[in-house]
């Protein structure tokens, strides 16, 4: 990375005063990244989040972008293939962001869970954000090392964005070590390392509890059972388990993976 793109890297501040806050904001729940893949045959969507915060509007995760659409490299028209990832501009954040009637420049913060294509292909759909992620991920994506982190696009980041990294958790959310993020309302940064690196998950407070998008630390459709142990270990990481426990204990929590089945999009679409 050279000098210019370094001091574009900024570390994180940490929380807004909570005093005086005002009511909840609302969270859109978008697919960003329709796929059906060959085996298993399923029909899935990549999770987007749209929040509204005391800081405009919050993007966590991204989708594809316009340009894994338009000009995808190499390594997507790979995993186009392989995913049967489906060729619909119209489902990258950009243009449903621009359908609900919001301009898409007022998304000024991008929180990443990671950086694979499918989470982070519409990073330059956005080029003005500040990208928030863990120093970790970021430096995974630099420096990639194991087979999962062949899944990093270089094209996803070649317009230098803004990043804010984060680095030591300096608070506790339900149990869980996490890192307090600059927005209202309250929204944490959970370390989720082992799908890659970096690997985070997101919670937000909603007004009945809490959102927690696990990304890739879950199985589709943050079902549990959907996959064997022995594969959520290889692909996931080693929280499946752990995170199925905590759930049990903390209802008040709504989990969201990485991907979900596309009839959950439809359905949130209908009560949207």
């Amino acid at each position: 990375m050279g000098v210019a793109r370094n001091r574009r890297v900024h570390e994180g501040t940490g929380p807004p005063p909570i005093a005086n806050q005002k009511a909840l904001m609302a969270i859109r729940i978008l697919d960003c990244a329709t796929m059906s893949p060959w085996f298993p045959r399923w029909h899935i969507g990549g999770t987007c989040l749209l929040v509204e915060t005391d800081k405009g509007l919050v993007l966590v995760d991204t989708g594809l972008g316009l340009h894994d659409y338009s000009n995808p490299t190499r390594m997507v028209r790979f995993f186009w293939l392989d995913f049967g990832i489906h060729d619909d501009p119209e489902r990258a954040a950009v243009r449903q962001i621009a359908r609900l009637g919001l301009a898409p420049e007022s998304v000024r913060h991008i929180v990443m869970t990671h950086l694979h294509f499918d989470h982070a292909g519409g990073l330059p759909d956005f080029p003005h954000a500040q990208v928030h992620v863990h120093r970790r991920e970021y430096e995974a994506m630099r420096h990639p090392r194991t087979w999962i982190e062949l899944a990093y696009d270089r094209s996803d980041f070649a317009h230098e964005p803004l990043w804010v990294l984060y680095d030591q958790p300096n608070a506790e959310w339900l149990g869980l070590e996490a890192i307090r993020l600059p927005f209202s309302p309250e929204m944490y940064l959970v370390p989720l390392f082992g799908h890659t690196r970096g690997h985070c998950g997101v919670a937000i407070r909603e007004d009945n509890g809490w959102l927690f998008h696990c990304a890739d630390a879950l199985p589709t459709n943050a079902q549990f059972d959907v996959t064997p142990q022995w594969l959520n270990r290889l692909v996931l990481g080693p929280h499946v388990q752990r995170l199925q426990a905590w759930a049990t204990a903390h209802p008040e929590v709504h989990l969201l993976a990485g991907h979900m089945w596309k009839s959950f999009f439809d359905e949130e679409c209908r009560t949207a």
